[in-house]
């Protein structure tokens, strides 16, 4: 698992979007290219807002077009209707989709207010698996180290399927709902870390202090369920990007040595 360091946030969301742009862009001059779309597995939450702002300025400069891409989002909450202003669904258009040339057919987002939530879980992945497997996945990380809603102790083999929510997650989240956790739905659906873990890339965003000991925990502590994102170690092709203040919690060898073999992808 490559680990690499920019100096802030900023630079981050720039290494981010310009690999994201590459990786379509190397794809469509492919033979790959002809016989089935790129697929794009999608985030919510700041974490990748200012990725989302730098791919649309891409898009609008013909830089990089999302016309012959498929999207996949990580997870929605559950009964919280689909116009509601933080529902995932919401978020997504609002932040990304309303601005970029995807078509919304190509668009796929779980429906957490299905009338059969499970059916409605087995019949994403089908839709993966349809759609050829999903060609990179960007992701965010929880305080605790989870992937998408994988709270803690979620089997790192999972597939997509119902999540409940820990408490710690609902306040995180509360900042969203009036700094009420109580507003904050108590389950959600959820990609699998196994659903994660089957992309062909994966690309995790880790910025900013609190988020120190995930980072940690993922980099430093080994693969176990209690930090779901470590399930990354065991990938082939898996990148964590990630700022200066979110390295507060790693040893100083680990820092090193992330900074001395990627110095090449350090942004200035």
């Amino acid at each position: 698992m490559k680990v690499i360091i920019q100096k802030d946030y900023d630079l981050m969301c720039q290494w981010a979007s310009e690999h994201i742009i590459n990786a379509i862009n190397e794809y469509e001059a492919g033979e790959t290219a002809a016989t089935r779309p790129f697929v794009l597995g999608l985030p919510t939450g700041s974490s990748p807002l200012g990725v989302y702002e730098r791919l649309i300025k891409a898009c609008a400069g013909g830089r990089v077009s999302f016309k012959n891409v498929i999207t996949f989002n990580m997870d929605e909450y559950v009964d919280l209707p689909k116009d509601h202003p933080e529902s995932y669904w919401s978020f997504m258009h609002t932040n990304f989709f309303d601005h970029i040339d995807i078509d919304p057919a190509n668009i796929n987002i779980l429906d957490g207010n299905a009338a059969d939530l499970q059916a409605e879980c087995d019949e994403y992945e089908a839709r993966i698996t349809a759609a050829g497997g999903i060609d990179l996945f960007l992701g965010g990380a929880g305080e605790d180290g989870h992937i998408a809603f994988n709270e803690p102790f979620t089997s790192l083999a999972s597939r997509t399927g119902l999540r409940t929510l820990t408490s710690d997650t609902r306040a995180v989240n509360a900042r969203f709902f009036d700094d009420d956790p109580t507003l904050v739905p108590a389950q959600a659906l959820s990609v699998g870390v196994g659903t994660v873990c089957d992309a062909r890339e994966v690309v995790i965003l880790i910025s900013g202090r609190k988020k120190a000991r995930a980072l940690r925990d993922c980099v430093e502590g080994g693969v176990n369920q209690m930090c779901t994102l470590s399930a990354l170690n065991m990938h082939n092709n898996a990148t964590i990007a990630c700022d200066e203040d979110a390295c507060a919690q790693l040893k100083v060898e680990s820092y090193k040595y992330f900074k001395d073999v990627y110095a090449n992808e350090i942004l200035q």
